[in-house]
């Protein structure tokens, strides 16, 4: 769980780098000798930040959303400039601190939703009240070092 605003660093505050991008998709089903060029350079920061002045990267703890392919010690970019909506994988203050969550509502109320059947759906009472931090717009997932390793 992210417990304190230390614990997300700021994207207006990463050095913005442009790496070499194919400039034909990479197909995940068979593939294509054909298309092997590269494109133009891709800037990734941009790609991953629509508001860099207002989103965040954060480092997730904890398996309550690897349903949604999010897995600790994953990067998640969250971007406080967007609205939350019914659907939208959130992170969210409860009781002084930060979770990440699908957010539902079911009749009128809010939920925060886990995806992973081990933890319950918690609905957001009024009196404990619901502050949404941000919203979750991308996921960086390492294969791990054992990829790595296999590739050499």
């Amino acid at each position: 769980m992210l417990t304190s605003l230390h614990d997300f660093i700021a994207a207006s505050l990463l050095t913005t780098r442009e790496l070499p991008l194919f400039g034909c998709p990479v197909p995940a089903g068979f593939p294509s000798p054909a298309d092997d060029h590269l494109d133009g350079p891709f800037d990734l920061t941009r790609h991953l930040f629509r508001h860099p002045a207002s989103t965040f990267l954060a480092r997730v703890s904890g398996d309550s959303m690897i349903g949604a392919g999010i897995h600790p010690g994953d990067l998640v970019a969250v971007d406080r400039a967007l609205r939350p909506k019914h659907g939208s994988i959130v992170v969210a203050v409860v009781d002084g601190e930060h979770t990440i969550k699908r957010l539902q509502e079911r009749g009128g109320q809010p939920w925060l939703v886990a995806e992973n059947a081990r933890y319950a759906p918690v609905a957001v009472s009024q009196e404990a009240g619901l502050f949404v931090w941000g919203v979750v717009t991308h996921v960086i997932h390492s294969l791990g070092e054992h990829q790595i390793a296999t590739i050499r």
